[in-house]
């Protein structure tokens, strides 16, 4: 999540916004330049810039390990997703979608619009310490501007038709949002048709790495053939945080 206007406000972000602050602020706060790897990589993003302190001080901070979540009696996610045409951008840490305004998650009480969509490679969230070739975060957030993060593994299998219309647009110039009018496409085609999960109180998995997220991990995958995995890998080799402590944190999971 970067800044400035809807399309370019999650770049550096990708993932989320800290609970308790509005996500519309939360653009002032990226300056520093970072990257997943050399001194501006994961382990130094907290010396970057004041406002990416919480990437070293912050106690739950994602992406995590998921092990020894409790099952218990949660709320269905309802995913109400229109088809809409492509925007599209390369913002120098991932390839994103950004969503037209209209497309929602409920859970139980809480309505949360689709912003967007982006990519890891590999995933960052893992499951019993197994990792997946990659996943996609499909980032909501509320009226307040509080952040929920669906994330949904990607498998190697057959090759992935959403995926296939993204990849075949992804723009030449880095961080200018394209619009491919004659591409419309549905982000509930990256959902599997099992929607259990796991859930738990996490952070923005890039600078600044705000605090207050709450994600949604799929546990079902969805695939993605070799060779789209091949076309994400060789222009993000590896954008993928280290795996973050638990920390004692609550891990659910549906039945």
């Amino acid at each position: 999540m970067t800044r400035f206007s809807l399309s370019t406000a999650f770049l550096c972000a990708f993932a989320l916004c800290i609970a308790s602050t509005p996500f519309r602020a939360f653009a002032q706060e990226t300056t520093a330049e970072w990257s997943y790897k050399g001194k501006e990589g994961p382990k130094g993003w907290g010396n970057l810039a004041p406002s990416y302190r919480t990437c070293k001080t912050g106690h739950t901070q994602s992406p995590i390990n998921i092990q020894g979540a409790k099952k218990a009696d949660l709320p269905a996610l309802k995913f109400d997703y229109n088809a809409v045409p492509l925007n599209i951008i390369d913002n120098g840490h991932t390839i994103e979608v950004i969503y037209a305004p209209g497309s929602t998650l409920t859970i139980g009480d809480k309505v949360y619009t689709l912003k967007q969509f982006h990519f890891h490679h590999p995933s960052e969230e893992h499951v019993n310490g197994h990792g997946y070739d990659m996943s996609a975060h499909l980032v909501h957030a509320d009226s307040e501007g509080h952040l929920a993060v669906v994330g949904v593994f990607l498998t190697k299998g057959s090759a992935n038709a959403l995926i296939d219309s993204v990849w075949k647009n992804i723009p030449k110039e880095k961080e200018k949002a394209v619009d491919v009018h004659e591409v419309t496409f549905n982000a509930k085609d990256l959902l599997p048709s099992d929607l259990g999960y796991y859930t738990f109180n996490g952070s923005l998995t890039t600078p600044p790495c705000s605090e207050g997220v709450t994600w949604y991990v799929l546990k079902n995958p969805m695939t993605i053939s070799d060779a789209q995995v091949a076309t994400f890998a060789k222009e993000y080799p590896k954008d993928a945080r280290p795996i973050q402590r638990v920390n004692g944190r609550e891990l659910l999971q549906t039945k």
